[in-house]
């Protein structure tokens, strides 16, 4: 009898998940590294520390169960890019498994609340948005694997400990995830400053059903085959009709919106 054939979506998901496993991260400065320290489904395997620093994270250093390599402040060993503001810590790390988006969508903590980004590949914009989510309780913000901001120090050092905190999911094929939100009952609204409909109208036509919110890059905005798979488009009213918010702002915005029916 032949095999049943997987589907793309779980082989592509397997796929990430094995390259994943081999991927490591350093996260870097005093806020990053004491909330990955702290967090017990990080793995952690190396810490390079300041006397100073490690003075600052001495409970987080034995919570972490990691012996950290003290080193002189004008010699800091830990490979990350120059001009990173690491306050004197530095920690190597694997990214989280934060297992399916059916089970995260379906049951997580918090809101029945997501965030999608289409193409948002700065980590100070992905930072600042998954910090939003954590404040207003969205269970995820799920991102393509191409085109999007990795886990990185600068993306962990933006968020202030909600990378520990925020499921951040990253998938194979952005459109189709949609397709399977909608199909466990998500109402789909799309962030697109020329949309007739406003953000208000839209929560409106959502009532009670979970929501996800779709946000593209700045500029490009939201690919064809993402706006054509959101359920409604709707924007952000802007007093006289002029100026807009950055991707994080206006994620900020929707979320509080969101979140406040």
């Amino acid at each position: 009898m032949p095999k049943p054939v997987k589907p793309a979506w779980v082989i592509e998901k397997e796929r990430a998940r094995r390259t994943t496993a081999q991927e490591t991260v350093w996260l870097f400065g005093i806020h990053a590294v004491r909330d990955a320290l702290i967090n017990p489904s990080r793995e952690k395997l190396r810490l390079v520390l300041t006397k100073n620093a490690a003075d600052r994270l001495g409970e987080a250093v034995a919570a972490g169960g990691i012996e950290p390599e003290i080193v002189d402040p004008r010699k800091f060993s830990a490979p990350i890019d120059e001009g990173s503001v690491h306050q004197g810590a530095a920690l190597e790390v694997r990214p989280l498994d934060w297992g399916s988006l059916e089970d995260l969508a379906a049951s997580g903590e918090g809101e029945p609340l997501v965030v999608l980004l289409d193409r948002v590949t700065d980590p100070h914009n992905v930072g600042a948005v998954l910090r939003s989510a954590e404040v207003f309780g969205a269970r995820a913000v799920v991102a393509p694997h191409r085109h999007s901001a990795p886990e990185t120090g600068a993306l962990a050092k933006t968020a202030s400990g909600a990378l520990e905190r925020q499921p951040y999911l990253r998938v194979g094929n952005l459109a189709e995830t949609m397709e399977r939100l909608k199909g466990m009952g998500y109402m789909l609204l799309g962030l697109d400053s020329e949309a007739p409909a406003t953000l208000a109208e839209g929560l409106a036509i959502a009532g009670k059903r979970p929501v996800g919110l779709v946000l593209g890059a700045e500029g490009p905005g939201l690919r064809d085959k993402t706006r054509d798979t959101c359920d409604v488009l709707v924007r952000i009213p802007a007093a006289g009709g002029f100026g807009s918010l950055n991707v994080s702002n206006a994620a900020a915005v929707a979320l509080y919106a969101a979140a406040s029916r």
